[in-house]
């Protein structure tokens, strides 16, 4: 790492990752059913106006998956990515 280069990545703590997804109600019903927790807000629309979820950084009782510290965005992906990588 340059520590002289921005974004200083090497000080600064991780936020979130953001990864696409090709159907994201039917991976959260999944993932949900697998064991992860979600932060509380459900799929709604982000700043971009995709559907977007988080999962939670920690598990807990109930659903015992987490992003192991870090929060996870799953973003629906729009059809022409879905159909170019599908």
């Amino acid at each position: 790492l340059d520590p002289d280069k921005k974004p200083a990545v090497h000080t600064t703590p991780l936020n979130h990752v953001g990864l696409w997804v090709d159907d994201l109600p039917e991976a959260v019903a999944w993932m949900t059913a697998h064991g992860v927790r979600f932060a509380p807000g459900g799929i709604r629309k982000g700043a971009a106006g995709h559907d977007i979820t988080f999962i939670h950084p920690k598990g807990n009782e109930q659903f015992p998956l987490g992003g192991e510290g870090v929060l996870i965005e799953l973003v629906q992906a729009p059809p022409e990515v879905v159909a170019a990588l599908g």
